[in-house]
This record gives C-alpha cells, structure tokens and sequence, in this order.
C-alpha cells in the first residue's frame, strides 16, 4: 500500500521533468528571466503540487478530481 505521493509514478515523473526543465531554463536568455524562465520552471512545479494535494485530498473525490485538473492544466501550461 502506497503511504505518500511521493511513491506515486506519475509524482515521480513530474518531480523529474520538472526538475529536467530547471536545468533546461537556465540556458535560455537573459531577458527572458522574469517572463518565459519564471513560468515555465513555476507551472512544471506545479503540476507536482497539485498531485500531492491531490494524494491528501483522495477520501474526497471531488476535491481529489478538481486537484488532478489543476494539475492537468499546469502540464498543459508548461508545455505551451
């Protein structure tokens, strides 16, 4: 049995590729520090964010549910 979101595959996933484009923003340009750099590197944390608070709220399934879109919709977010 799973005791934390951490254990989670898809956290485990999103942990890495948020952590991949951390790596990847710092090669962008200068001037794109307060706009691109810091989008992308807070909605790919996000969607880590939105699964853990999912994970605490699954007794709930409505909350457990709206938590996951949110999280759907940062990995959108970051993708554009």
């Amino acid at each position: 049995m799973l005791q934390s979101h951490e254990e989670l595959d898809v956290y485990k996933m999103a942990f890495q590729l948020a952590m991949q484009i951390f790596e990847a923003s710092k090669r962008f340009p200068k001037e794109e520090t307060y706009s691109l750099t810091d989008q992308i590197r807070r909605s790919s944390r996000s969607v880590c964010s939105n699964i853990a608070e999912a994970w605490r709220k699954r007794r709930y399934e409505a909350a457990f549910i709206a938590k996951l879109n949110d999280s759907e919709s940062e990995a959108a977010e970051t993708q554009t």
